[in-house]
């Protein structure tokens, strides 16, 4: 009988998310990988202490890290250390290292929402009535701020990023596993961000998604491109999504939502079995 691998399964069941079901979607997959891998859950606090037990490391709906920031740069450290096998592996470029990658998007010239580090730099900017201003580390859009051109002079530097607020018809999340697209939902009234529904993403849409997945380079992975599209029509980069994006699998139709998983399952057995840690 062929030895079944090991996944510790890192998620925060009762993590309070506004319009999203952490708990019900980590159920759901842990259920349908368990046909593969022996899945065990724990508390992202927790995954140091337990993770040399496993044969891999699936991080899913774990919360916003700055809830346990210590706790995970520790847990990066000895996972890179201990060349443990992490899913998303850790070399992500996206939301797993932080929002400066939205500086070096702007200033490559990809279609971002543009995007300044000082608040002092707004005039870099297109012009525009009202500014967000987010930290740098932020999540979950904790922290974030809207504010008139003049309140920018009182801003904190250093730990924040400026953009423009941007007038957009919707917003629209494109989800690949590795550097396959699976589905794409977006949220039809733009003031409720999880009100979404299956969104028929046109080949000009995937091209844009995966300028930002080639950009990655991840090997192996679950990846959320959010976009927004503007009143002109254009699509442009919210935010890539590459440690513990949320799925919205609930509401994805059966037979997308089984592709998912099987692509889900490959990607982590290639991972297993390819050589490739952390």
């Amino acid at each position: 009988m062929r030895k079944r691998s090991s996944i510790l399964f890192v998620t925060d069941l009762a993590y309070p998310a506004q319009g999203r079901r952490y708990g019900d979607e980590d159920v759901f997959l842990t259920s349908r990988l368990r046909e593969e891998f022996d899945v065990a859950l724990c508390h992202p606090r927790d995954a140091v202490a337990l993770m040399d037990r496993f044969d891999a490391v699936v991080i899913r709906n774990s919360g916003p890290v700055l809830y346990y920031q210590e706790q995970f740069d520790e847990f990066r450290r000895q996972a890179l250390a201990r060349g443990t096998r992490v899913y998303n592996p850790l070399t992500g470029r996206g939301d797993m290292a932080g929002k400066d990658y939205l500086l070096e998007l702007t200033a490559a010239g990809y279609p971002v929402i543009p995007t300044v580090g000082d608040p002092a730099d707004v005039d870099l900017l297109p012009r525009a009535r009202r500014y967000v201003v987010k930290p740098r580390a932020g999540a979950d859009s904790i922290g974030l701020a809207v504010l008139d051109r003049d309140a920018l002079a009182g801003t904190a530097h250093g730990g924040v990023l400026v953009q423009p607020l941007v007038d957009f018809r919707y917003e629209v999340s494109f989800y690949f596993v590795d550097d396959a697209f699976q589905y794409a939902l977006h949220a039809p009234d733009p003031s409720r961000r999880w009100d979404l529904t299956s969104y028929p993403a046109t080949p000009e849409d995937l091209a844009f998604a995966r300028r930002f997945i080639d950009w990655n380079t991840l090997d192996h992975g679950i990846q959320r491109v959010d976009a927004c599209r503007t009143t002109e029509g254009h699509l442009l980069l919210v935010e890539l999504e590459d440690l513990n994006p949320y799925l919205s699998l609930d509401i994805v139709p059966q037979e997308q939502r089984d592709k998912f998983v099987a692509s889900m399952t490959a990607s982590i057995r290639h991972l297993l079995h390819d050589g490739t840690a952390a």
